[in-house]
């Protein structure tokens, strides 16, 4: 009964806001489409991978949810956290001494201890909130990161919390039947905890305080002025974001059975600062997308060279100068783009052959100095002789030879060529559609 109203609705609509609202129906139907493939291969992991990819998938999530969490914060609220790992590190310890004073029995069995890291998570964002947010901007990210740093030195001698050195250690209890021994059970244990964490934070985000945190990032003034309680505001969006942070930290205690301080480090803050924002903090999933590929990245990476913190920084910055929006940025530039998908594609394709000559490139200097400087290499080196060769992805490199050093230069001259000609094509073809 309700198709022809709703045919009739359509119709009397101008064309070009009828147009709009059905190219907005299908976006959320691609989206959605989008997120059920997504859950579903998520679903599927276990069964593809090897023991250890699935605990890499397991800190994937985790680092999802983080910086999920963390993007409450800095993304909605506008307020930029430089110790959000205090956060964390407390879900991680209070969910530890919760398994080992219940044994994961009774009301609150295994699989529902991140509730202690939540209720850590929001008792210290409660605290830490009140007083940081008393001042906003720098002022206020120097705050956040002076109250990490207090607990990050206090931790150590807070023996009987934190365990010191050696740290607070548990075991998962069975429970529901579910031993929890494998990486398979532990890992759809966090994914549920994961997916129904992140639905509550897109939940929050559409409520009243949810818009009332743009607010805040956009005009705080104003809000003030219409006779909100600003600092009221900031102290709750600041125990959400932080109560969400304590989730992922009961997540990672119980993946890992055991913590300790360091998971107080500001390394762990700045690991997600980066995260956040190489994802983008303008979209809700982008954060996740950029956690999750920094996750995979340093996995991956990190087994292969000892430069890859030094990679990590180079794609932070490449990605802050060069697409600022984050990579969520290109999901959004390739919906609003008026061009024809294939046009499209086309221009991504150049800048992406460009972008992977320049990473090789950088790739080859970097490891090649790695090793030419390392203290391994220089006690091979005698004065009067030639310099020893470098095995290097698969061959041999003399690093006094001229050509060993013009490989890279030609690459990334070459990559750089590719970018500015497809960036030139690409402006030249704004102007003309302008035009």
């Amino acid at each position: 009964m309700n198709k022809p109203l709703n045919q009739s609705l359509q119709a009397s609509l101008p064309p070009g806001q009828a147009v709009g609202r059905s190219r907005a129906g299908v976006e959320r139907l691609y989206l959605r489409l989008l997120l059920a493939a997504v859950l579903l291969l998520l679903l599927a992991l276990p069964g593809l991978l090897s023991q250890a990819l699935v605990n890499a998938a397991i800190q994937m999530l985790i680092g999802a949810l983080f910086a999920s969490a963390f993007n409450v914060l800095a993304g909605q609220g506008g307020m930029l956290s430089f110790g959000h790992a205090a956060y964390f590190g407390i879900g991680a310890f209070a969910t530890l001494h919760a398994m080992n004073a219940l044994s994961g029995e009774g009301l609150l069995p295994t699989p529902l201890m991140p509730v202690f890291g939540a209720l850590g998570g929001a008792a210290l964002g409660l605290v830490a909130g009140w007083f940081s947010t008393q001042r906003s901007g720098v002022y206020f990210s120097m705050i956040t990161l002076a109250l990490a740093e207090l607990l990050h030195a206090l931790a150590p001698h807070l023996k009987s919390t934190f365990g010191g050195e050696g740290g607070v250690s548990s075991m998962r209890m069975p429970a529901w039947g579910i031993s929890f021994g494998n990486p398979s059970e532990v890992y759809y244990l966090t994914l549920a905890w994961v997916v129904a964490s992140l639905a509550l934070l897109y939940f929050f985000s559409r409520t009243p305080l949810g818009r009332l945190a743009l607010g805040l990032r956009e005009n705080a003034h104003r809000l003030k002025f219409l006779g909100y309680n600003v600092h009221v505001l900031r102290v709750l969006v600041f125990m959400i974001s932080a109560m969400f942070a304590g989730i992922a930290g009961g997540l990672l205690a119980m993946n890992n059975e055991a913590a300790n301080y360091v998971l107080f480090d500001v390394r762990l803050s700045s690991e997600v600062v980066l995260n956040a924002y190489i994802g983008g903090v303008g979209v809700f999933f982008g954060p996740a997308l950029g956690a999750a590929v920094m996750t995979f990245f340093g996995y991956a990476v990190s087994d292969l060279t000892r430069s890859w913190l030094l990679y990590q920084g180079i794609i932070f910055v490449v990605v802050m100068m060069f697409m600022p929006s984050g990579l969520s940025g290109i999901f959004a530039w390739w919906r609003n783009s008026k061009h024809a998908g294939t046009v499209l594609l086309r221009f991504v394709l150049g800048w992406s052959v460009g972008a992977l000559l320049c990473a090789a490139a950088t790739v080859l200097t970097v490891e090649l100095l790695q090793r030419v400087l390392g203290a391994d290499y220089q006690s091979l080196l005698v004065a009067g002789q030639a310099w020893p060769a470098i095995d290097l992805f698969g061959r041999s490199w003399q690093p006094g030879a001229v050509s060993t050093w013009l490989l890279p230069a030609v690459l990334l001259v070459a990559g750089c060529l590719v970018l500015r000609k497809t960036s030139d094509a690409w402006a030249k073809l704004n102007d003309q559609e302008a035009v």
